[in-house]
């Protein structure tokens, strides 16, 4: 059986258009990702590194992403952010997402105003995107190390843990937003966690980015060994495929551009979000004022790849929401790769104001079987095109 593994990495322009699927976002940089499964349908939170220039990471609010299919990710927007806890100060770091009873759990890293200490906070919410709430009004663990992973045992009793460069963990309550007894501080064996040379102060290879999880009757801790390289911010989340070895060992995984195979062909006959991506250039993505999500800032000459469009016996026309406060620009729908067939152009017109929404449509002709999707934006002006909300063929 093959599954899924993410991993943070920075693969920013070493990647062939036509071909890249990793980093899985291109649009912000992301970190610490951490999936969850529901409905059929993995969605990935990651932390957001803002795009300045500082020597280390500069985090305000959590990110949130979607796919069916494992190529093609949708961005949600930010479920959580600092300002949801008013006794924080800064850092929203490593967080991991679980449900119970009907609700969602949100445990992140976040350092305490009042004592400028690290510690661990937890939202609430009862849909999975969000928005989420502070549950309890201040930290549920107090000065501690870093990046909190959550587990629910087959007798459904719920464990926390979190380090760097200790391990620890507490027994949490029912209630998922309190705990009984003290934490308890994990030994960190070199059976265990490996041993690292040159460091007295740190005898095992357990750095940080905790993942605490059960499989086939085993318990896996898996955490980044050893500090990581590469600079200290400006991640990007990749998604690799692995296959765990005969004893239930995970074996050496190298990152790829390529990323993993598409599990299902994407729908194009329903409506599908403008910010469902495998791949991008010359855009953004930002809220809408109705609180969802769009693609904007989008640049002459930029592009969506979506991968693997099912056209089944063939598609007739494509329609699309879009705003413009320009001149507008031209949607060019090329399948397999950015210079590929021509199977439609659809023009997109001033509209009056970035906030003014229409829907415009054009015929599609010789589309059929499944394809990568290129929407390549066009236009003579030197402005930014339009906005783009979502796309639909018939």
């Amino acid at each position: 059986m093959h599954q899924t593994f993410l991993l943070v990495a920075i693969l920013w322009g070493c990647a062939q258009v036509t071909q890249a699927d990793n980093p899985i976002v291109q649009t912000i940089y992301t970190a610490d990702p951490a999936p969850i499964i529901f409905n059929n349908r993995v969605y990935l939170f990651t932390g957001h590194d803002e795009n300045v220039t500082t020597p280390s990471v500069d985090m305000r609010d959590w990110r949130l992403f979607s796919s069916a299919d494992m190529v093609n990710w949708q961005h949600h927007g930010s479920p959580l952010s600092l300002s949801a806890f008013s006794w924080a100060s800064r850092d929203a770091w490593a967080a991991q997402v679980i449900e119970r009873n009907g609700l969602f759990y949100y445990y992140v890293t976040i350092t305490n105003g009042a004592t400028v200490g690290r510690s661990i906070g937890v939202a609430v919410s009862d849909e999975i995107t969000g928005p989420y709430r502070d549950a309890i009004g201040e930290p549920l663990v107090e000065d501690v190390q870093i990046d909190p992973t959550i587990f629910i045992d087959d007798d459904g009793q719920a464990y926390l843990y979190w380090g760097n460069p200790g391990l620890s963990y507490v027994r949490l309550n029912e209630d998922m937003i309190s705990y009984s007894g003290n934490p308890i501080q994990v030994e960190l064996t070199v059976e265990s966690f490996g041993e690292r040379l040159g460091n007295p102060d740190r005898n095992s290879t357990l750095e940080e980015g905790l993942w605490f999880y059960k499989r086939n009757g085993l318990y896996y801790t898996v955490s980044a060994a050893s500090c990581f390289g590469g600079g200290n911010n400006l991640r990007s989340v990749s998604v690799e495929s692995f296959t765990y070895t005969s004893n239930g060992s995970i074996p050496q995984i190298n990152m790829t551009v390529e990323g993993p195979e598409q599990v299902v062909a994407l729908n194009l006959y329903i409506r599908q979000e403008a910010e469902t991506i495998a791949w991008s250039q010359g855009i953004q993505t930002d809220a809408i004022g109705d609180g969802g999500i769009q693609v904007s800032f989008i640049e002459n000459g930029g592009f969506i790849k979506v991968k693997g469009v099912g056209f089944d016996n063939g598609a007739t026309e494509f329609r699309a929401r879009v705003s413009s406060a320009t001149t507008g620009g031209d949607i060019e729908l090329r399948i397999d790769n950015r210079a590929g067939s021509l199977i439609g152009v659809c023009h997109v017109p001033t509209s009056g104001g970035w906030d003014v929404w229409i829907t415009v449509s054009c015929p599609v002709v010789d589309a059929d079987g499944t394809h990568d999707l290129c929407l390549n934006f066009a236009s003579n002006g030197g402005d930014y095109l339009f906005n783009f909300d979502w796309w639909q063929f018939q």
